[in-house]
């Protein structure tokens, strides 16, 4: 697929030359005003950003200041287009987070370039940026990514005011399987649940997190505590369904027990507080025989698998 540029200059005839430039390389998007350049990269998934300085109404420096501010678009490269005689222009855009610019009348190698460079830059620190946040072992969101996701999340579901479910994921006798099987082995078992769990797991509101050792943390947004709690038992029931030989002192299968809470999310409670109660239904499903599920529906009454 090819990486998507969008460029915003209120003259046709340059947006239309720089576009004639890239196209062959690159998805370009035109936008003719600053605000449309905004509604544009907001929805967009774009690797660059072409900016004129000189726009009508909102100008580009005006832009670039919003474009840094918001979370969705800061990261986004900007290269400004400027003229031969904005020496100002260029350095005030580059103190403001510009990553660099191109001068008019327009030299097309000059131009291919610079934008190869910074989507390459772009491309590299993305990367680099997912796998900061990804557990290498199971290759879902560490412990890190989900510190912010859960926060944005959160925060989503109570503007939406739509229920919100926190679930937490322990593997049963986990020590004894290392002590049993060795560490390598129980990595193993670590990478299958993570990959059981992720693939009942699959709405885009879901996320999954390897919480720590052998604990996961999911969350998930706009199923009731039922519908939630009777998906959460299939995926127990497939974790056990894998058939992995445990240490048969302590059990036949590898299991998980799980616990959970469904809320809908508004301003007198915060999401720590509701993180506690998923741990304790946790701590209550394995008090209480493990390879189970126990949760907490909207009115905190607890509802048992077994």
């Amino acid at each position: 697929m090819m990486e998507k540029i969008l460029i915003v200059d209120d003259s046709f005839v340059q947006s239309a030359r720089l576009k004639s430039i890239l196209d062959d390389e690159y998805d370009v998007t035109i936008a003719q005003t600053a605000e449309d350049g905004l509604s544009c990269v907001r929805d967009g998934d774009f690797s660059l950003i072409l900016l004129d300085v000189v726009l009508p109404g909102m100008d580009g420096f005006t832009l670039l200041k919003k474009l840094q501010e918001e979370i969705i678009t800061q990261s986004i490269p900007v290269i400004l287009i400027t003229s031969l005689s904005d020496a100002k222009n260029e350095q005030y855009g580059l103190v403001l987070g510009a990553v660099d610019y191109i001068t008019k009348p327009f030299n097309s190698l000059i131009v291919k370039a610079r934008v190869n460079t910074h989507i390459k830059l772009y491309n590299y620190r993305r990367q680099a940026e997912r796998q900061s946040l990804t557990d290498q072992l199971t290759g879902v969101a560490n412990r890190r990514r989900y510190e912010r996701t859960s926060i944005t999340k959160w925060s989503e579901a109570s503007r939406l005011r739509v229920p919100f479910s926190i679930c937490m994921f322990d593997i049963d006798h986990f020590k004894a399987y290392n002590d049993t099987f060795g560490h390598p082995a129980g990595d193993k078992v670590i990478a299958a649940v993570a990959k059981t769990i992720s693939s009942h797991l699959h709405r885009t509101t879901d996320f999954l997190a390897r919480y720590g050792g052998e604990e996961f943390v999911a969350l998930s947004m706009g199923d009731v505590s039922e519908k939630i709690f009777g998906h959460v038992k299939k995926i127990r029931k497939a974790v056990e369904e894998m058939h992995i030989p445990h240490d048969p002192s302590v059990s036949e299968w590898v299991t998980v027990s799980i616990g959970g809470v469904t809320v809908v999310p508004s301003p007198e409670n915060t999401y720590p507080v509701y993180l506690k109660i998923a741990d304790t239904m946790l701590y209550d499903a394995k008090n209480h025989g493990r390879n189970q599920v126990v949760w907490a529906d909207e009115r905190l009454k607890q509802m048992w698998e077994k």
